[in-house]
């Protein structure tokens, strides 16, 4: 399990490394073909900020070799925003006072319809922390239903052991994302009040048990502004590159949600500039050369279109953060977790991404690949 790795770290040692200015060291790094850990560490720190036109450069080359010109497409169908947690950052708090919707099955159904018919084949399928009202009957009854409209189907959902991961893989679930939200044991006690979420080891080890239970796809990340990001993207490519490691056969990605406007009208202890966003997505390409690398749309429309041929593989677009918001319930009728910064449509994302010489890419698998099943 990555706890066993994570207590080995020296956080010490890290901690001097990613606030180095030597910039001497950072060009070593860079100009490495195989980075070691210590690379990745200088291409995160201050030494490093004048490097990134060549970062870019290496990051575009590694990601062109792995991936070609392609953008992944996927869209987020948050099934409930009722929760059982006490994180202080989220709209979906449980002291939060918003209209809590959890979608029955025609509703569900309705929403995946909808979704269908912008032409999507990849969707991403969230909910809160509250098994009473979405437990593991309900998911796994959810993602048969979206396996009968699109071959890709995601799950954004609290952790689970592997015997119930395993189940929605039976279900039909090919990939599953779970971000350990901050790394740092001591801001995660202090941004997770109460609720299952405060148990940091058990959330810390469920990729370790979704890679057992058989998910094609995981993702991982932190949430940028919970605590120093240069901390955090180092804890992510340790992570990453043990995943990598281990569970060679599954496809891992990383994420990098950065913090955006919630009913908890919380405020970032540490805000992430661009350009800092910037060098952390740089240095994880680098270091792991062919890890998925996801923006979604929390970032503004501007941003992500520069970013396209600079090292991301995958996008959402016209998404709802809302239980039901394709065509079943408004705003005002179903709170959404944060506020999005790109509102374009799928039609319209897709115009910018072949303007920047890429093919956005709305199916890439198919069980039928690897042979056709009697």
């Amino acid at each position: 399990m990555f706890h066993d790795e994570y207590l080995t770290l020296d956080r010490e040692s890290m901690k001097r490394a990613v606030v180095s200015e030597d910039v001497q060291k950072a060009a070593v790094a860079a100009g490495r073909e195989d980075l070691r850990f210590e690379d990745f560490l200088a291409l995160l720190s201050p030494g490093a900020a004048d490097l990134l036109d060549a970062m870019a450069l290496s990051s575009r080359a590694l990601t062109q070799r792995h991936f070609g010109r392609n953008i992944g497409m996927y869209i987020p169908l948050y099934l409930s925003n009722e929760c059982t947690n006490e994180c202080v950052y989220c709209g979906f708090n449980r002291n939060n006072a918003i209209n809590r919707r959890t979608l029955t099955g025609p509703e569900v159904e309705r929403e995946l319809e909808a979704i269908q018919q912008q032409g999507y084949d990849s969707i991403l399928l969230l909910t809160g922390e509250a098994p009473a009202r979405a437990g593991l009957d309900y998911i796994a009854r959810c993602v048969a239903s979206a396996r009968r409209h699109f071959t890709q189907v995601s799950l954004e959902i609290y952790p689970m052991d592997t015997d119930g991961y395993r189940r929605l893989v039976d279900a039909g679930a090919t990939g599953l994302a779970l971000y350990q939200e901050t790394y740092d044991r001591e801001t995660y006690a202090k941004v997770h009040l109460s609720g299952r979420k405060s148990h940091f080891q058990w959330r810390l080890d469920a990729p370790d048990r979704a890679a057992a239970a058989g998910f094609r796809r995981i993702g991982i990340g932190a949430l940028l502004g919970l605590s120093d990001w240069r901390l955090e993207a180092a804890h992510v490519g340790a992570h990453a590159a043990y995943l990598m490691r281990k569970y060679w056969r599954t496809e891992i990605s990383v994420s990098f949600p950065r913090m955006r406007e919630c009913p908890s009208a919380f405020k970032p202890h540490c805000a992430v500039t661009d350009r800092e966003l910037v060098q952390m997505l740089f240095a994880l390409r680098i270091y792991t050369k062919s890890a998925g690398m996801a923006l979604s749309t929390r970032e503004s429309p501007w941003f992500r279109d520069h970013m396209v041929d600079l090292g991301v593989t995958s996008m959402s677009a016209g998404s709802k953060t809302n239980p039901g918001g394709y065509g079943t319930y408004s705003k005002s009728e179903s709170q959404g977790q944060f506020e999005i910064c790109d509102d374009r449509s799928l039609e319209q994302v897709q115009a910018a991404i072949r303007g920047r010489g890429y093919c956005p890419v709305l199916k890439d698998w198919s069980e039928t690949f690897g042979g056709v099943q009697p």
